[in-house]
Protein backbone atom coordinates (compact mmCIF):
# COMPACT_ATOMS: atom_id res chain seq x y z
CA UNK A 1 0.00 0.00 0.00
CA UNK A 2 1.68 3.21 -1.11
CA UNK A 3 1.52 6.63 0.41
CA UNK A 4 1.02 9.82 -1.50
CA UNK A 5 1.31 13.43 -0.50
CA UNK A 6 -1.65 15.82 -0.66
CA UNK A 7 -0.18 17.58 -3.69
CA UNK A 8 0.18 14.28 -5.54
CA UNK A 9 -3.31 12.95 -4.87
CA UNK A 10 -6.44 13.53 -6.87
CA UNK A 11 -9.10 16.12 -6.23
CA UNK A 12 -9.24 19.85 -6.67
CA UNK A 13 -6.03 21.85 -6.97
CA UNK A 14 -7.38 25.32 -6.23
CA UNK A 15 -10.78 26.87 -6.02
CA UNK A 16 -12.91 24.48 -8.04
CA UNK A 17 -16.61 25.16 -8.20
CA UNK A 18 -19.29 22.53 -8.22
CA UNK A 19 -23.05 22.84 -8.45
CA UNK A 20 -24.17 20.80 -5.45
CA UNK A 21 -25.52 21.04 -1.93
CA UNK A 22 -26.04 18.81 1.07
CA UNK A 23 -29.76 18.19 0.68
CA UNK A 24 -30.45 21.84 -0.14
CA UNK A 25 -31.46 23.58 -3.38
CA UNK A 26 -28.75 23.69 -6.03
CA UNK A 27 -25.95 26.02 -4.98
CA UNK A 28 -22.33 26.61 -5.89
CA UNK A 29 -19.85 25.23 -3.36
CA UNK A 30 -16.09 24.88 -3.22
CA UNK A 31 -14.50 21.50 -3.65
CA UNK A 32 -13.56 19.91 -0.34
CA UNK A 33 -10.24 19.07 -1.94
CA UNK A 34 -6.95 20.94 -1.77
CA UNK A 35 -7.87 24.59 -2.08
CA UNK A 36 -6.20 27.32 -0.08
CA UNK A 37 -3.64 25.39 1.97
CA UNK A 38 0.11 25.90 2.07
CA UNK A 39 2.85 23.91 3.76
CA UNK A 40 4.98 25.43 6.51
CA UNK A 41 8.19 23.66 7.47
CA UNK A 42 8.53 22.71 11.13
CA UNK A 43 11.42 21.04 12.99
CA UNK A 44 9.86 17.60 12.82
CA UNK A 45 10.10 14.49 10.70
CA UNK A 46 7.80 11.73 9.54
CA UNK A 47 9.37 8.29 9.89
CA UNK A 48 7.58 5.91 7.55
CA UNK A 49 7.81 2.23 8.43
CA UNK A 50 5.87 -1.01 8.49
CA UNK A 51 4.17 -1.90 5.22
CA UNK A 52 5.46 1.31 3.70
CA UNK A 53 9.03 1.85 2.53
CA UNK A 54 11.18 2.63 5.60
CA UNK A 55 12.58 6.11 5.21
CA UNK A 56 12.69 9.46 6.95
CA UNK A 57 11.07 12.35 5.09
CA UNK A 58 10.72 16.03 6.00
CA UNK A 59 7.68 16.74 8.15
CA UNK A 60 5.64 19.76 7.13
CA UNK A 61 2.84 21.19 9.19
CA UNK A 62 0.07 21.82 6.69
CA UNK A 63 -1.71 25.07 7.51
CA UNK A 64 -3.82 27.64 5.71
CA UNK A 65 -2.64 30.64 3.74
CA UNK A 66 -4.36 32.94 6.22
CA UNK A 67 -2.20 31.52 9.01
CA UNK A 68 1.01 31.25 6.98
CA UNK A 69 2.62 34.25 8.71
CA UNK A 70 2.32 32.63 12.13
CA UNK A 71 5.46 30.99 13.51
CA UNK A 72 5.59 27.20 13.93
CA UNK A 73 4.20 25.87 17.18
CA UNK A 74 6.72 25.89 20.02
CA UNK A 75 8.14 22.68 21.43
CA UNK A 76 10.98 20.23 20.88
CA UNK A 77 11.54 18.43 17.58
CA UNK A 78 9.70 15.16 17.36
CA UNK A 79 9.24 12.18 15.07
CA UNK A 80 6.03 10.64 13.89
CA UNK A 81 6.08 7.00 12.90
CA UNK A 82 3.62 6.38 10.06
CA UNK A 83 2.62 2.94 8.87
CA UNK A 84 -0.05 1.23 6.80
CA UNK A 85 -2.90 -0.46 8.66
CA UNK A 86 -5.23 -3.23 7.53
CA UNK A 87 -8.94 -2.43 7.84
CA UNK A 88 -11.92 -4.29 6.42
CA UNK A 89 -15.61 -3.45 6.72
CA UNK A 90 -18.16 -5.96 7.96
CA UNK A 91 -19.38 -6.45 4.38
CA UNK A 92 -15.90 -7.38 3.18
CA UNK A 93 -14.63 -4.09 1.73
CA UNK A 94 -10.88 -3.59 2.16
CA UNK A 95 -10.06 -0.02 3.16
CA UNK A 96 -6.91 1.97 2.57
CA UNK A 97 -5.69 3.20 5.95
CA UNK A 98 -2.60 4.39 7.78
CA UNK A 99 -1.68 5.54 11.27
CA UNK A 100 0.79 8.00 12.75
CA UNK A 101 2.21 7.34 16.19
CA UNK A 102 4.30 9.63 18.41
CA UNK A 103 7.88 8.39 18.42
CA UNK A 104 10.05 7.82 21.48
CA UNK A 105 12.82 10.08 20.17
CA UNK A 106 13.30 13.20 18.12
CA UNK A 107 15.27 13.35 14.86
CA UNK A 108 18.48 13.96 16.85
CA UNK A 109 18.01 10.73 18.78
CA UNK A 110 17.24 12.51 22.05
CA UNK A 111 14.29 11.44 24.15
CA UNK A 112 11.21 13.55 23.54
CA UNK A 113 8.93 14.72 26.32
CA UNK A 114 5.81 16.83 26.05
CA UNK A 115 3.28 14.03 25.59
CA UNK A 116 5.17 11.75 23.20
CA UNK A 117 7.86 10.30 25.48
CA UNK A 118 8.49 6.56 25.37
CA UNK A 119 6.52 6.39 22.12
CA UNK A 120 3.23 6.26 23.99
CA UNK A 121 0.01 7.92 22.87
CA UNK A 122 -2.44 9.72 25.12
CA UNK A 123 -5.23 8.84 22.68
CA UNK A 124 -5.89 7.76 19.09
CA UNK A 125 -7.95 10.04 16.83
CA UNK A 126 -9.73 8.35 13.90
CA UNK A 127 -9.99 10.91 11.07
CA UNK A 128 -12.89 10.58 8.62
CA UNK A 129 -12.57 12.64 5.43
CA UNK A 130 -15.04 14.94 3.59
CA UNK A 131 -17.34 14.08 0.69
CA UNK A 132 -15.73 11.80 -1.93
CA UNK A 133 -17.83 13.24 -4.77
CA UNK A 134 -16.45 16.73 -4.10
CA UNK A 135 -12.74 15.88 -3.95
CA UNK A 136 -12.59 14.55 -0.39
CA UNK A 137 -10.16 11.80 0.60
CA UNK A 138 -7.85 10.96 3.48
CA UNK A 139 -5.15 13.26 2.02
CA UNK A 140 -7.43 16.29 2.22
CA UNK A 141 -5.30 19.17 3.60
CA UNK A 142 -7.20 19.61 6.86
CA UNK A 143 -7.20 15.85 7.48
CA UNK A 144 -3.52 15.73 6.56
CA UNK A 145 -2.77 18.59 8.95
CA UNK A 146 -4.48 16.76 11.82
CA UNK A 147 -2.83 13.45 10.87
CA UNK A 148 0.61 15.03 11.14
CA UNK A 149 0.09 17.66 13.84
CA UNK A 150 -1.88 15.85 16.57
CA UNK A 151 0.99 13.43 17.36
CA UNK A 152 2.97 16.50 18.51
CA UNK A 153 0.42 16.66 21.35
CA UNK A 154 0.84 12.96 22.07
CA UNK A 155 -2.32 11.98 20.17
CA UNK A 156 -1.82 9.20 17.62
CA UNK A 157 -3.86 9.45 14.43
CA UNK A 158 -5.59 6.96 12.12
CA UNK A 159 -6.95 7.93 8.72
CA UNK A 160 -8.67 5.89 6.03
CA UNK A 161 -10.41 6.22 2.69
CA UNK A 162 -14.10 5.50 2.46
CA UNK A 163 -15.18 2.83 -0.02
CA UNK A 164 -14.64 3.79 -3.63
CA UNK A 165 -11.93 6.31 -2.76
CA UNK A 166 -8.20 5.91 -3.45
CA UNK A 167 -7.06 2.37 -2.71
CA UNK A 168 -10.25 1.35 -0.90
CA UNK A 169 -12.57 -1.15 -2.55
CA UNK A 170 -16.28 -0.87 -3.16
CA UNK A 171 -18.41 2.02 -4.40
CA UNK A 172 -19.69 5.27 -2.93
CA UNK A 173 -23.05 4.78 -1.17
CA UNK A 174 -24.20 8.28 -0.19
CA UNK A 175 -23.19 7.86 3.45
CA UNK A 176 -25.05 4.60 4.13
CA UNK A 177 -22.55 1.74 3.66
CA UNK A 178 -19.80 4.23 4.58
CA UNK A 179 -21.01 3.84 8.17
CA UNK A 180 -19.61 0.30 8.00
CA UNK A 181 -16.30 1.81 6.89
CA UNK A 182 -16.21 4.15 9.88
CA UNK A 183 -17.03 1.26 12.23
CA UNK A 184 -14.22 -0.77 10.65
CA UNK A 185 -11.81 2.13 11.17
CA UNK A 186 -12.85 2.40 14.81
CA UNK A 187 -12.28 -1.34 15.23
CA UNK A 188 -8.85 -1.23 13.57
CA UNK A 189 -7.82 1.76 15.71
CA UNK A 190 -8.98 0.06 18.92
CA UNK A 191 -6.96 -3.05 18.05
CA UNK A 192 -3.96 -0.93 17.09
CA UNK A 193 -4.13 1.00 20.37
CA UNK A 194 -4.15 -2.26 22.33
CA UNK A 195 -1.31 -3.76 20.29
CA UNK A 196 0.94 -0.70 20.69
CA UNK A 197 0.33 -0.21 24.41
CA UNK A 198 0.45 -3.65 26.05
CA UNK A 199 2.11 -2.49 29.28
CA UNK A 200 0.68 0.97 29.86
CA UNK A 201 -2.90 0.09 28.93
CA UNK A 202 -4.60 1.06 25.69
CA UNK A 203 -5.25 4.77 25.15
CA UNK A 204 -8.78 5.98 24.40
CA UNK A 205 -9.92 6.02 20.78
CA UNK A 206 -11.82 9.10 19.59
CA UNK A 207 -13.66 9.70 16.31
CA UNK A 208 -12.95 12.98 14.50
CA UNK A 209 -14.82 13.39 11.22
CA UNK A 210 -15.06 16.45 8.98
CA UNK A 211 -18.12 17.35 6.87
CA UNK A 212 -19.40 14.15 5.17
CA UNK A 213 -17.01 12.26 7.44
CA UNK A 214 -18.53 14.02 10.43
CA UNK A 215 -22.05 12.85 9.65
CA UNK A 216 -20.98 9.32 8.80
CA UNK A 217 -18.78 8.91 11.87
CA UNK A 218 -21.45 10.32 14.19
CA UNK A 219 -23.77 7.66 12.80
CA UNK A 220 -21.30 4.82 13.40
CA UNK A 221 -20.36 3.40 16.76
CA UNK A 222 -18.06 0.91 18.47
CA UNK A 223 -17.87 -0.37 22.04
CA UNK A 224 -14.21 0.67 22.24
CA UNK A 225 -14.83 4.27 21.19
CA UNK A 226 -14.46 6.90 23.95
CA UNK A 227 -15.88 10.01 22.25
CA UNK A 228 -16.97 11.64 18.98
CA UNK A 229 -15.87 14.92 17.40
CA UNK A 230 -17.88 16.33 14.50
CA UNK A 231 -16.05 19.00 12.48
CA UNK A 232 -18.46 21.10 10.39
CA UNK A 233 -20.84 18.14 10.24
CA UNK A 234 -23.77 19.09 7.94
CA UNK A 235 -26.16 17.01 10.08
CA UNK A 236 -28.20 16.26 6.95
CA UNK A 237 -26.26 13.66 4.92
CA UNK A 238 -27.31 11.12 7.54
CA UNK A 239 -30.57 11.68 9.44
CA UNK A 240 -29.43 13.02 12.84
CA UNK A 241 -32.19 11.05 14.55
CA UNK A 242 -30.56 7.83 13.34
CA UNK A 243 -27.02 8.75 14.39
CA UNK A 244 -25.62 6.33 16.93
CA UNK A 245 -23.89 9.14 18.82
CA UNK A 246 -27.09 11.09 19.49
CA UNK A 247 -28.38 9.13 22.48
CA UNK A 248 -25.05 7.62 23.50
CA UNK A 249 -23.81 8.82 26.92
CA UNK A 250 -20.19 9.07 25.76
CA UNK A 251 -18.84 12.62 25.23
CA UNK A 252 -19.33 14.48 21.96
CA UNK A 253 -17.80 17.71 20.66
CA UNK A 254 -19.30 19.54 17.68
CA UNK A 255 -16.95 22.09 16.11
CA UNK A 256 -19.27 24.37 14.12
CA UNK A 257 -17.84 27.14 11.91
CA UNK A 258 -19.45 30.51 12.59
CA UNK A 259 -20.35 30.96 8.91
CA UNK A 260 -20.91 27.34 7.88
CA UNK A 261 -22.88 27.31 4.61
CA UNK A 262 -24.60 24.01 5.36
CA UNK A 263 -25.26 24.00 9.10
CA UNK A 264 -24.98 27.20 11.14
CA UNK A 265 -24.28 27.15 14.87
CA UNK A 266 -27.95 27.95 15.53
CA UNK A 267 -29.11 25.10 13.29
CA UNK A 268 -26.60 22.69 14.84
CA UNK A 269 -27.77 23.64 18.33
CA UNK A 270 -31.41 23.10 17.38
CA UNK A 271 -30.76 19.77 15.66
CA UNK A 272 -28.68 18.37 18.51
CA UNK A 273 -30.83 19.70 21.34
CA UNK A 274 -31.42 16.74 23.59
CA UNK A 275 -28.30 14.87 22.47
CA UNK A 276 -26.59 13.23 25.42
CA UNK A 277 -23.33 14.68 26.76
CA UNK A 278 -22.77 17.03 23.80
CA UNK A 279 -20.67 20.21 23.68
CA UNK A 280 -20.96 22.69 20.80
CA UNK A 281 -17.95 24.93 20.12
CA UNK A 282 -18.11 27.66 17.45
CA UNK A 283 -15.07 28.24 15.20
CA UNK A 284 -15.02 32.03 15.11
CA UNK A 285 -14.78 33.47 11.58
CA UNK A 286 -14.72 30.07 9.89
CA UNK A 287 -16.90 28.72 7.11
CA UNK A 288 -17.55 25.12 6.14
CA UNK A 289 -14.18 24.72 4.41
CA UNK A 290 -12.21 26.04 7.42
CA UNK A 291 -9.50 27.70 5.36
CA UNK A 292 -7.44 29.74 7.80
CA UNK A 293 -8.53 27.61 10.76
CA UNK A 294 -6.63 24.31 10.52
CA UNK A 295 -4.46 25.06 13.52
CA UNK A 296 -7.30 26.12 15.79
CA UNK A 297 -9.25 22.98 14.87
CA UNK A 298 -6.25 20.87 15.92
CA UNK A 299 -5.87 22.82 19.15
CA UNK A 300 -9.55 22.37 20.05
CA UNK A 301 -9.38 18.64 19.31
CA UNK A 302 -6.26 18.23 21.42
CA UNK A 303 -7.81 20.13 24.33
CA UNK A 304 -11.00 18.05 24.20
CA UNK A 305 -9.15 14.73 23.92
CA UNK A 306 -6.72 15.58 26.73
CA UNK A 307 -9.70 16.54 28.87
CA UNK A 308 -11.06 12.99 28.59
CA UNK A 309 -8.25 11.63 30.73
Amino acid sequence: MGRRSPSASGGADGFGLLAAGFGRPLVLVLFEGRAGFVAEATPCSLFVSGALTARTVPFTGVIDAVNSQRPPASGPPFEVEAFAVEAESSDGIELEAEAAWPSATGPDGASVDGGSSAGTAAAVAVLSHPHPLYGGDMWNPLVDHLFRALPASGIATFRYNFRGVGGSGGRHDDGKAEQLDAAAAFDAAVRLAADRSPAAGAPPVVSAGWSFGGDVSLAATHDGLSAWIGIAAPLRIVDPASMGAAADPRPKLLLVPEHDQFCSPAEAAEITEGWANTQLDVISGGDHFLMGHARVVGEKIAAFVNGLR
